[in-house]
């Protein structure tokens, strides 16, 4: 229960200047005309002198508050220390989290003056919150951009897992740390955000995300154990990754080397192709959802878009610097997509830029009908083999791609083995080596480096390759 020391002057009858307060504030303005007087008569005002605590942290919340006069602290305890998280003032609406989500209260509220504030009981919230869709949709909002503005929040446990601190937010969910409170497995939890959970489209989205990654079982896709439903919202737990995202690796400014790039082609590859093999399309192939773990092993993560083989959608699913055509079109979709995707993530990786420009018009409208540019524009040294690679993923009609992964696969291991007979002629098949050692007097310099040109140019026009070195003696 919320500490409520020093409150408790209830007046019967609400004055005409707190009436013209109480209305001027999004709690009532959301409230139904019809709902306004009843949830006016609802509310209990209460006052509390400076330096007292209204609301403990971990204790059960049974009321949210309005504040009308005064100021008031907001402060999390976590590993001993106390991080103040915010400064409330009048008009603000603090303690609804908890009537939401039924949970414990996540933070101190402290008041730093005396406060004038209004309560509203869990009871009473409830019963209004049936009769108004649009109170609690707006108290949800509130709880969750509260919520993405904590870059700290309080331990809680969800189901048998306890998360303990924030790692991403996107735009309908957010990623916490946590660990199995038996077992002690590190774990991720990707959350659907309350507001989101009220939309019925939105929640079976996010339901099916989880389902789909479920189902899937491979090296190079991030692996889900458990889906708990609790706050009045949806968890998918996960491996936990360490590591950085290929967008971080990218935007680090550091050029990736072929052969690195190729490697990771592969893995991403690998995992989308397993994915394909069961009726799977991502839909959202980009660095960003690429995570890549120590020694260099490639995770697909967030597969929230992902649609059967097949299917289509009007909502412009997917990422616009990194869509198909078809995609844009919302005609059906299948593996010939994802690859697509995979071959701007590719010139993205070998360049460092993506092809087209930020405008999201005008990238539309490239991916549509513009060729994607030559990566040697601005990598000259790029091979031939892999530029070719680079084409042939993002033709513009699906017919004239790579028409499935396994061909990806295949065009990856001969640019990789292209890549290593350039830098080690030894080792192409076919090819032979020979070693010629040659020691000479100092005073025929002139003359050896004669021969040895002539010999060297002869060399060259059968096809092979030469590769002279000096010793010197010390």
């Amino acid at each position: 229960m919320d500490g409520q020391t020093n409150a408790g002057r209830q007046h019967p009858k609400i004055s005409e200047e707190d009436i013209l307060f109480l209305m001027r504030t999004p709690l009532l303005r959301v409230t139904a005309e019809r709902l306004q007087k009843s949830l006016l008569s609802a509310l209990e005002r209460v006052t509390y002198t400076a330096g007292h605590r209204i609301i403990r942290q971990g204790a059960q919340g049974d009321r949210l508050f309005i504040l009308q006069h005064g100021s008031c602290e907001v402060n999390l305890e976590k590993n001993l220390e106390s991080h103040v998280i915010a400064r409330l003032k009048p008009g603000d609406i603090f303690g609804e989290l908890a009537i939401i989500t039924g949970d414990c209260r996540s933070a101190n509220v402290d008041t730093v003056t005396d406060v004038v504030a209004w309560a509203l009981d869990k009871e009473s919230f409830e019963r209004f919150a049936e009769s108004c869709a649009e109170l609690i949709e707006f108290l949800t909002d509130l709880a969750t951009e509260r919520l993405c503005s904590q870059k700290i929040t309080a331990e809680k446990n969800i189901g048998r897992y306890r998360i303990t601190d924030v790692i991403a937010e996107g735009g309908w969910s957010m990623v916490y740390k946590g660990y199995h409170s038996v077992l002690n497995l590190p774990v991720a939890v990707k959350m659907l955000k309350h507001s989101m959970a009220l939309d019925s489209d939105f929640f079976q989205t996010f339901q099916k995300e989880a389902k789909t990654i479920a189902s899937l079982s491979h090296d190079n896709i991030v692996r889900v154990y458990d889906i708990e439903q609790n706050f009045r919202t949806v968890f998918i737990v996960m491996e936990y990754l360490s590591g950085v995202t290929l967008r971080e690796v990218i935007d680090s400014g550091f050029r990736l080397p072929l052969p690195r790039i190729v490697r990771l082609l592969a893995q991403i590859s690998s995992g989308l192709g397993y994915a394909h093999l069961h009726g799977v399309v991502h839909q959202d192939v980009k660095p960003g959802n690429i995570f890549i773990q120590e020694g260099d092993k490639a995770k697909i993560v967030d597969f929230g878009l992902a649609t059967p083989i097949g299917g289509c959608s009007d909502d412009l699913p997917g990422t616009p610097h990194y869509m198909a055509p078809e995609q844009i079109e919302g005609d059906p979709v299948d593996a010939r997509t994802d690859i697509y995707s995979l071959g701007i993530t590719a010139y993205e990786m070998a360049t460092g830029v993506r092809p087209y420009p930020d405008d999201i018009c005008q990238v539309l409208e490239y991916h549509m009908t513009r060729s994607t540019p030559d990566p040697r524009d601005l990598n000259p040294e790029l091979p031939e083999r892999f530029v070719g690679f680079i084409k042939k993923s993002t033709e513009k009609k699906p017919d004239s791609r790579f028409q499935n992964i396994s061909e990806v696969l295949d065009e990856l291991d001969l640019i990789l083995r292209d890549f290593k007979a350039l830098a080690n002629p030894e080792l192409a098949p076919g090819r032979k080596s020979k070693s010629l050692y040659m020691s000479y007097n100092g005073d025929n310099e002139s003359v050896v480096e004669l021969v040895l040109n002539e010999f060297y140019e002869k060399l060259k026009k059968t096809g092979a390759e030469v590769q002279l070195f000096s010793l010197e003696n010390t």
